[in-house]
């Protein structure tokens, strides 16, 4: 479906529909939860659902989570997630051009960090064929977001495998949260234009809906080392719907999907043998479109037993045109289907015991396209998941203490069962003081890359005049890497308008993957000689870091946050061929920090600036750097909002990150960002 008439399509979808009903205005509906009503400020009243699956305050969870709030995400400035996530304790967001992100937690920063399960509404949209989550191609409507939930350090016990350091739920409004019109628009130098629409509805009792339509086009950055362009341009076109709709006092079903078109572009190094003319740094135009459904019901039995069936469907395609030094271009690319059907169920065992437990499938089928510098064994491949998980949540003493032990159960398609068992403890000191402590076990599953790939030529060269290339090998004996975690933390209020939350951990590896030299391989002499680099688990490593968030009130119209992170990383080969073990240690930064100051001034003005810091990476030699970015508001209707954002303020351009993985990206200066917003709600 091309752009254009997706574009218009959904638009006039939500036009008609915006005509269809009748004009009296829509009743007035509770936006705020039972919880939400009695939130404070801080940031430990905040609710999450990702890191028991059931909703609590933060107070009341032994991990280290943090929750960004609708209006922390509103009162950024920022127009993509990555960016949201700048200021989230523990985690690492680095750009590497215009439209490729690097997003971890707790270190392994790369192009398509695996080590981190990043969900929309419950929905994984970790790419388990690549490890990782391209971020270019995963959105929605900025202002429909409910609530961000990041949860650093292990949730294999609930979430499965590849949720090793952390999760990120994406969590978005009810549809009865979102009623009548909503229109936003803006541009700026950077962001050359965008726009969104939704309207939101009511059908009889009980049954809500909404529609929405997004599209942007966003300028490309130049290449850090050149200056020159960097053909990083970006624009995507979106639209989906969500139905909410209680059938009884007890039931209630959710209905939500998305549908996307874009384009982008990047510089590669592009490789491949002869008799292939390509060498050197090639212009890649990439197409990438999709859709996802998922169905959700749930029944209430009592206040204490609940349960839910989702069931969702995922299709995304990605195609990589490379165009040659000379003429003519190569293609590649990946198309995956997914098919996702999870159970629940809560219930309380007496008055000490809350139990959750559930069932789950994951079935991914991939066809995956070769070219002259990539192939696989093998085409196409159905990667089935099978898992169970057990957690009971253990009173020890009412109101003070909370025993959390559980487990994940799983089966998958590359290395058989895996057990995923986890055990938390709760201490409520008073009011004011919580601590907890964590020991967790997970997981990241081999790959289809790591199994199936037959080569991928990664750099050239020549040896006694003839043409000789490093080639990847996958590796169909690669083992899980495997993780231990240990963390503490501590949540605090020192004075009333203070609030403190201090989180630590230390994480042992074994079995991380590497590349392993093999022998000269001649079978393609004179043509060429190939020196093999296979894949393999031969590295292990330690790492440990404390993380600090700070919330203060200083005025009824002055807030502050601060974050700081510590990270340090050794990682140790296990065998005598591991090539760069350093790599992985250095491209994470060991400190970084973020202050943020948001005021309330008078004529219905918002101030809010948030200065960040990054330490270097010198695997990358980059120098460590300080940003600011800072936006104005003015609300002169209770319904219209107009914004100034600027973006990266303190230079003309900075790196950030380098794009690796197979095809080395020339990293861009990310560029000084200004754009102007108009929200207007009826």
């Amino acid at each position: 479906m091309k752009k254009r008439s997706l574009f218009f399509l959904v638009f006039f979808l939500l036009l008609s529909t915006s005509h269809a009903f009748p004009k009296e205005p829509p009743e007035e509906v509770s936006l705020k939860s039972e919880f939400e009503e009695e939130l404070s400020w801080i940031q430990e009243e905040a609710i999450v659902f990702t890191a028991t699956r059931h909703e609590q305050r933060v107070s009341e969870t032994a991990a280290a989570v943090y929750v960004v709030s609708h209006e922390d995400i509103r009162r950024s400035g920022a127009n993509n997630i990555p960016d949201i996530l700048r200021t989230v304790p523990g985690l690492q967001v680095a750009q590497i051009n215009s439209n490729i992100w690097a997003v971890t937690s707790r270190g392994f920063n790369k192009r398509f960090s695996d080590k981190l399960l990043v969900l929309i509404d419950g929905r994984s949209i970790y790419n388990s064929t690549f490890t990782g989550v391209l971020w270019d191609t995963k959105d929605t409507l900025i202002e429909d977001i409910e609530r961000i939930e990041v949860i650093r350090g292990p949730g294999a016990a609930l979430w499965g495998a590849n949720a090793v350091n952390g999760v990120i739920n994406v969590i978005t409004k009810k549809a009865e949260d979102t009623q009548g019109v909503l229109l936003t628009f803006g541009s700026g130098n950077i962001e050359k234009g965008f726009a969104g629409v939704r309207y939101g509805g009511k059908l009889g009792s009980g049954l809500f809906y909404r529609g929405y339509a997004k599209y942007f086009d966003r300028d490309g950055f130049n290449v850090s080392s050149t200056s020159a362009n960097a053909n990083d341009h970006w624009d995507a076109i979106r639209g989906g719907f969500k139905i909410d709709w209680e059938t009884t006092d007890k039931d209630s079903l959710t209905l939500q999907g998305d549908i996307y078109d874009g384009d982008a572009g990047n510089l590669v190094d592009f490789v491949a043998p002869p008799p292939s003319t390509v060498v050197g740094e090639t212009k890649n135009e990439r197409e990438f479109f999709g859709g996802n459904i998922l169905a959700r019901l749930s029944h209430t039995f009592s206040d204490t037993s609940d349960m839910a069936l989702q069931l969702y469907i995922d299709r995304s395609v990605d195609r990589y045109k490379y165009v040659e030094v000379g003429s003519g271009n190569l293609e590649t690319g990946a198309e995956i289907n997914t098919y996702d059907l999870d159970f629940q169920h809560r219930f309380s065992l007496g008055n000490r015991n809350k139990i959750t437990w559930g069932l789950g499938t994951r079935h991914t089928y991939d066809k995956i396209r070769n070219s002259e510098n990539i192939t696989y064994s093998r085409r196409y491949r159905h990667a089935p998941v099978y898992s169970t998980f057990f957690q009971d949540e253990v009173t020890l003493v009412e109101d003070k203490l909370k025993l959390i032990v559980g487990s994940k159960f799983t089966n998958n398609d590359y290395n058989g069962s895996e057990v995923l068992p986890n055990a938390r403890l709760l201490w409520n000191l008073n009011d004011h003081n919580t601590a907890w402590a964590s020991v967790s076990r997970a997981v990241k599953t081999p790959t289809r890359v790591q199994h199936d790939l037959n080569e991928l030529f990664l750099s050239s060269g020549t040896l006694g005049g003839f043409p000789a290339f490093s080639v990847g090998k996958g590796n169909s004996e690669v083992r899980p890497e495997d993780l231990i975690a240990y963390e503490i933390g501590y949540r605090f209020k020192p004075i009333e308008k203070v609030s403190i939350d201090v989180a630590a951990f230390y994480n042992n590896y074994k079995d991380l993957g590497t590349g392993e030299s093999g022998p000269m391989d001649l079978s393609n002499f004179p043509s060429y000689i190939t020196f093999p680099i296979n894949l393999d688990n031969k590295m292990k490593g330690d790492t440990y870091g404390v993380e600090v968030y700070v919330q203060w009130q200083a005025l009824n119209w002055w807030q502050l946050q601060g974050t700081y992170s510590y990270l340090d990383m050794q990682l140790h080969p296990t065998g005598e061929d591991s090539l760069f073990p350093e790599v992985e240690e250095k491209q994470s930064p060991e400190n970084q920090a973020s202050l943020r100051s948001s005021m309330d001034l008078p004529k219905d003005l918002e101030l809010d600036t948030t200065v960040r810091y990054m330490d270097n990476l010198s695997t990358f030699d980059i120098n460590s750097y300080h940003e600011m970015d800072l936006r104005l508001g003015w609300k002169p209707k209770e319904d219209l909002e107009l914004s100034i954002s600027g973006r990266n303020l303190l230079d003309s351009g900075h790196e950030e990150f380098k794009g690796t993985g197979g095809f080395t990206i020339p990293s861009s200066d990310i560029e000084r960002s200004v754009f102007f917003k108009v929200t207007w709600s009826f």
